[in-house]
C-alpha cells in the first residue's frame, strides 16, 4: 500500500513539474539550456580539456582544425579548443561577478536615494547623469588607466571597472521603484516605528524591487561578456596567457585569412553565451511581468 502511495506521489510531482515547465517561456528554456552547458563546461573543462591553456608547441602555429586540434592552434601553437573551453570559467566569473557587484551597489544606492529624497537624491542623480553621459568603454578605460600598471590586467580591477560602469544605470532603475514604493502604507508604518533608512531599504523596499533588480542583472550580464571581451581585444583586459576570449580574438586577428578558426572559435563562444544570457533574461522578464528595453 505504501509503495502505491509513493508511486502516486512521484507521479503527481512529475506531472506538476511538467506543467510548470510548459508554462515557462520558450526563450527562457532555450537560454537556460545554453547557460547550463556553459556552466558544465566551466566546472569540468579542467578535467577533460586535451591540453593546458598555456601549453605552447602542441602543434605548428596556426594549424587548421584537425582531429588532434578541433579548433586549430594559435600563433604560439597552443590548442585553441582547450583555451576556449578553459576560458569559459574566466569569462563567466568576470561577467557574473561584475554584474552582481553592480546590482548590489546600484540597488542599495538607488533605493536609498529614492527613499531619502531631498538634497541626497539630487546629488546622487546628478552624479549618475554625469557617469551615464560618458560612453561605456571610455569610462572603463579611464578607470583601468587611472589604476596604474601594477593593477592593470588583474581580475579585481576588471570586475570593479565593469561594476562602476553598470552601477549608475541600475541605480536609476532602483530609484524609480523606491519612489513608487515609499508612498505605500507598509513604508509609512515602518517610518512611524522609527526604523532606520537601511532597515526600511532592506526589509520594506528590497522585496518589492527584487523582480526589477533580477531583470536588470540579467540584462547587464548579457552585455558583460561582450564588454569584457572588448577590453581584452583593446589590450586592457586580463594579461596573457590567460585564455579570455576577447584577448584570444585580439591575439589571433592577424590570421583571419590563413587560420580563421583560431579567431572565430572564441568569437562564436562569446556570441553563443550572449545569446543564451539574453534569451534567459527575456524569459525571466516575461515570468516576472517586466519588459526588457533593448539598449537600456
Amino acid at each position: 500500500m505504501s509503495s502505491r502511495v509513493s508511486s502516486l506521489q512521484i507521479t503527481q510531482q512529475t506531472e506538476g513539474f511538467n506543467v510548470r515547465l510548459k508554462r515557462l517561456p520558450p526563450t527562457m528554456i532555450i537560454g537556460g539550456v545554453i547557460l547550463i552547458i556553459f556552466l558544465v563546461i566551466a566546472f569540468t573543462a579542467q578535467v577533460w580539456a586535451p591540453y593546458p591553456a598555456a601549453k605552447t608547441g602542441t602543434g605548428r602555429p596556426f594549424e587548421n582544425p584537425s582531429s588532434k586540434h578541433l579548433f586549430g592552434t594559435d600563433q604560439l601553437g597552443r590548442d585553441v579548443f582547450s583555451r576556449v573551453m578553459l576560458g569559459t570559467r574566466i569569462v563567466l566569473t568576470l561577467s557574473l561577478s561584475s554584474t552582481l557587484l553592480a546590482t548590489i551597489l546600484g540597488g542599495l544606492l538607488g533605493l536609498s536615494s529614492g527613499l531619502i529624497g531631498g538634497w541626497f537624491d539630487q546629488l546622487i542623480m546628478r552624479l549618475v547623469d554625469i557617469m551615464i553621459s560618458i560612453p561605456f568603454l571610455v569610462l572603463a578605460l579611464l578607470i583601468i588607466a587611472s589604476a596604474g600598471p601594477e593593477l592593470s590586467g588583474g581580475y579585481f580591477l576588471i570586475i570593479l571597472a565593469v561594476a562602476i560602469v553598470y552601477t549608475p544605470r541600475i541605480t536609476r532603475m532602483a530609484r524609480s521603484v523606491a519612489i513608487d514604493l515609499k508612498t505605500r502604507d507598509f513604508v509609512t508604518v515602518a517610518r512611524a516605528r522609527g526604523e532606520s533608512t537601511l532597515s526600511i531599504v532592506w526589509h520594506e523596499l528590497l522585496p518589492g524591487a527584487t523582480s526589477v533588480l533580477l531583470v536588470e542583472f540579467g540584462v547587464r550580464a548579457g552585455y558583460a561578456p561582450i564588454f569584457i571581451g572588448s577590453l581584452g581585444f583593446l589590450g586592457f583586459g586580463v594579461r596573457p596567457p590567460t585564455p579570455e576570449w576577447g584577448l584570444m580574438i585580439s591575439e589571433n586577428r592577424s590570421a583571419i585569412v590563413s587560420a580563421p578558426a583560431a579567431l572565430f572559435s572564441p568569437g562564436l563562444a562569446l556570441a553563443l553565451l550572449v545569446v543564451g544570457l539574453n534569451l534567459f533574461t527575456d524569459g525571466l522578464a516575461r515570468v516576472l511581468g517586466r519588459t526588457v528595453r533593448p539598449g537600456a
